[in-house]
């Protein structure tokens, strides 16, 4: 697509528009989101321009490591892999460039994993013959603590999740954050499953071999599209003890009208279709309508009033569905995930989440 001279491309102005408060509050310095955005007019741009601001990330960390500062050289790894995951996160225009720039995510977050307070594990979990690769941290001084599964989005992955997962650790609760089918690193092998009960049944499967957490006391957490994925797996994983679902939808339709086009090309890049006809079907799978009212664990349901991508009403509806015990925040003036009053729910939900599996610390 071509611009002209002084201005950016939409598809610019919509990542920009869209995504600038989740940018921030997941991890990206304020004054690169300004710098980089600001530069970039192009979206054929924008994959190289947010990897050369992450490998300046990379290089802090390989100096700090190289020093012997290796809590620093942590936090410096997990600022270049969210860099390097937001130059790739709705690149699907180019699969090359999108998969270098993921490449360098998974590894930078890797790296930083044992050198986090609390330090992670990169783990391996058994999938239709194959397997789908998450981060488990656990809580410092908690014997067998519980677990939250958390659940990616459409453009989200696992290397994106630091802040929510230190909220989770603070209280006492171990995370397993991973990337399910059409996320990230399992984004190559396996299109967007609707029945997400399907991946979330193999997670929890496998947390039922460790030794070290708690696995009957297990909760789940979705982020957008994952605001779906988990009500969804709660309504027929019964192992699940409570569930957090944030903007996630009730109900999605075959149709793409209205939503940003880069999220619709990546939609349909990512479910493995070749048109938007197959795509559609895809995503009219998606519902929860006659299954929530299977979801009997407690749920906290979060939407924003302003969210342009899911409507509050979704939400609404969601809840008035559920046998369980619910909690439904509708959040005025709250974009898509409400990260622009981040504030609002995220310790409010882990708070929540503690307490529901029965945390060391709350």
């Amino acid at each position: 697509m071509d611009t002209a001279v002084g201005k950016k491309d939409p598809r610019v102005e919509s990542a920009i528009s869209h995504w600038a408060p989740r940018f921030v509050v997941n991890g990206v310095p304020l004054t690169d989101f300004q710098e980089v955005t600001g530069a970039v007019d192009r979206w054929e741009d924008w994959c190289a321009a947010w990897s050369a601001r992450a490998a300046i990330h990379e290089e802090l960390g390989e100096k700090a490591f190289a020093e012997g500062f290796k809590r620093s050289a942590g936090e410096h790894y997990t600022r270049a892999a969210v860099c390097y995951h937001f130059g790739k996160f709705l690149f699907v225009n180019d699969m090359q460039q999108l998969r270098k720039a993921h490449l360098k995510s998974v590894e930078c977050r890797n790296k930083a994993l044992p050198l986090l307070d609390p330090p992670g594990e990169r783990v391996a979990i058994p999938y239709e013959g194959r397997q789908l690769y998450g981060n488990l941290r656990k809580p410092t001084g908690v014997k067998r603590a519980p677990v939250v599964v958390m659940c990616m989005g459409l453009d989200s992955a696992k290397e994106e999740m630091d802040d929510y997962e230190n909220r989770f650790l603070r209280r006492g609760l171990a995370t397993l954050a991973f990337d399910g089918p059409g996320q990230g690193e399992a984004e190559y092998e396996f299109g967007i499953c609707p029945e997400y009960e399907k991946p979330v049944k193999a997670v929890v499967d496998y947390l039922e071999t460790r030794t070290d957490v708690d696995a009957g006391r297990i909760g789940v957490w979705g982020v957008s599209l994952g605001g779906y994925y988990a009500p969804r797996a709660a309504a027929f994983e019964k192992r699940l003890k409570a569930c957090v679902a944030l903007s996630g939808a009730y109900e999605r339709s075959s149709s793409f009208d209205g939503r940003p086009v880069i999220n619709v090309e990546a939609f349909r890049v990512r479910a493995k279709c070749s048109n938007l006809e197959e795509a559609g079907k895809v995503s009219a799978r998606m519902t929860l309508r006659g299954a929530a009212r299977n979801i009997t664990c407690p749920i906290y349901i979060v939407a924003g009033s302003r969210d342009r991508l899911t409507s509050p009403e979704q939400a609404r509806q969601l809840a008035a569905e559920v046998s369980g015990p619910c909690v439904l925040d509708v959040i005025e003036g709250g974009n898509h995930v409400v990260n622009n009053l981040w504030y609002r729910y995220r310790d409010q939900t882990a708070d929540w989440m503690a307490v529901q599996l029965g945390a060391h610390r709350v």
